[in-house]
């Protein structure tokens, strides 16, 4: 039987996406279908999948409805027991689909698992390990930057990095699929976030290893596009997911990492772009658009939201020492 489905969001990607898919398609360790849901690409990304890869599955969108639509979609058409998104700058190691899934075999409790991202450019160094989010309204990618020979080990995190991960399809019809509003950026926190509300956990599979190029669509780390969609969505994030009163608990603490976040971006020449998203952000949490999307509290999964909390306090600490 075929458990995954592999799904690929592009747009404008015809750079990478040969390679992506030739690595991908060495596998013989185990059978998988593949879906590349293209954004309205107009580089020639979808006469190369038709001439060059017929056996995968094209969906072509008429524009760039952003990532969450597009891996939704993708999601939607498949039927396989999982779904593993991948991004288009990435090559996989032989084995890695066959890892994932194994993970998931493995953890009937785990909605998801985070592969083992390395640097393209840097291989010996992580460029993710799962994702974590703290206190302060910061999400961040565990280990990025440090030395991959430090991340042998099977762990839990707070969401698998979308990049590269492999989730349980029959669980988004529990919680909700990648928030369109989001657009880009912070929807796997946004979607792992809700996991963990539901009882669910997200993990980390070191075996899986795949190389990362790097903001292949948004072109640096830091620029206006990223800055101003992230620090939009870092309050509709804080708005979706936590009820008021948890708000108000972590109000001082959100109020000193936004602070925090300003000044480092009033450094980098980006204050204005992050402090506009910012308000953005304000204005989306406050449309009705926004309220429909809410994720609705549970009484009966109230120990989830304390556990959650606590992971809030830990993580903070956790970005404080490792840095």
């Amino acid at each position: 039987m075929v458990k995954t489905t592999v799904v690929i969001p592009n747009y404008n990607g015809i750079k990478y996406l040969e390679d992506c898919l030739t690595f991908l398609h060495r596998s013989k360790e185990t059978v998988f279908e593949t879906i590349v849901v293209d954004n309205g690409s107009t580089d020639g990304s979808a006469e190369l999948l038709k001439s060059r890869f017929p056996w995968v599955k094209l969906i072509a969108l008429k524009e760039n409805t952003g990532f969450s639509h597009a891996v939704n979609v993708g999601i939607k058409e498949s039927k396989t027991p999982y779904v593993l998104l991948l991004n288009n700058d990435t090559v996989v190691e032989h084995d890695f689909v066959a890892c994932l899934e194994k993970a998931m075999d493995e953890n009937p409790g785990y909605f998801s698992f985070s592969s083992k991202m390395l640097s393209m450019h840097e291989p010996e160094v992580i460029d993710d390990a799962g994702d974590y989010y703290c206190a302060l309204g910061w999400a961040f990618a565990r280990g990025k930057g440090k030395s991959a020979q430090r991340f042998t080990g099977k762990c839990d995190v707070f969401a698998a990095c979308a990049g590269a991960a492999i989730y349980r399809r029959e669980i988004f019809r529990e919680i909700g699929y990648f928030d369109r509003l989001h657009f880009a950026y912070l929807e796997d926190i946004d979607v792992g976030y809700r996991a963990r509300l539901r009882g669910y956990k997200n993990g980390y599979c070191p075996k899986a290893v795949v190389y990362h190029a790097g903001s292949g669509f948004s072109g640096s780390r830091y620029n206006e596009f990223k800055v101003n969609l992230s620090s939009r969505n870092s309050i509709y994030l804080i708005y979706k997911n936590m009820p008021l009163l948890q708000i108000v608990l972590n109000f001082p603490l959100l109020l000193i990492g936004f602070l925090v976040k300003t000044l480092f971006f009033i450094k980098k020449g980006m204050g204005y772009v992050y402090v506009r998203g910012l308000w953005r952000g304000i204005k989306l949490s406050c449309s009705r658009e926004a309220a429909k999307m809410k994720f609705p509290f549970r009484g009966k999964y109230f120990w989830c939201y304390v556990k959650v909390q606590m992971e809030l306090w830990y993580n903070l600490l956790r970005r404080v020492t490792e840095g």
